[in-house]
C-alpha cells in the first residue's frame, strides 16, 4: 500500500517497537483522535483560543508520533494561531484538519 498521508518509515519503526501490540496502538490512536478532533472543532467554533491551543498541541504530538506529518503540521498551524489569540482565523484550517484526519484514519484502518 502506497500511503500518502502517513510516513512509512515511522510506521515501520512503530511495528518493530510495538510488535504484537501494533494493532492496539492503531485502535487507541483512532479512539483518542476522534475525541481530539471533536475538541478542536468545538473550540474553534467557540473561538476559545486557549482550549483550541491545548487541543491542537496535544493532537500534534500524537499525530507526529504516528507518522501523520501533514496532520501534525495542520495542528501546529492551528496551535500557533490560537496562541496568538487568532482562533477566529482557524476554521479553514480545522476543515483541512478534518479532511486530512479522514485520509489518515482510512490508511490506518487499512493496516489493521
Amino acid at each position: 500500500m502506497a500511503a500518502q498521508h502517513l510516513d512509512q518509515g515511522t510506521l515501520q519503526e512503530l511495528k518493530v517497537i510495538m510488535g504484537g501490540d501494533f494493532n492496539k496502538l492503531l485502535k487507541t490512536f483512532a479512539s483518542d483522535s476522534a475525541s481530539r478532533v471533536a475538541a478542536i472543532r468545538q473550540a474553534a467554533a467557540a473561538t476559545d483560543s486557549d482550549a483550541l491551543r491545548r487541543a491542537a498541541h496535544s493532537f500534534k504530538g500524537s499525530s507526529g508520533n504516528m507518522g501523520a506529518l501533514r496532520l501534525a503540521e495542520l495542528c501546529r498551524q492551528i496551535e500557533e494561531l490560537a496562541r496568538d489569540g487568532a482562533a477566529a482565523r482557524c476554521p479553514p484550517l480545522v476543515d483541512k484538519l478534518v479532511e486530512e484526519y479522514a485520509y489518515v484514519q482510512a490508511e490506518l484502518d487499512a493496516l489493521r
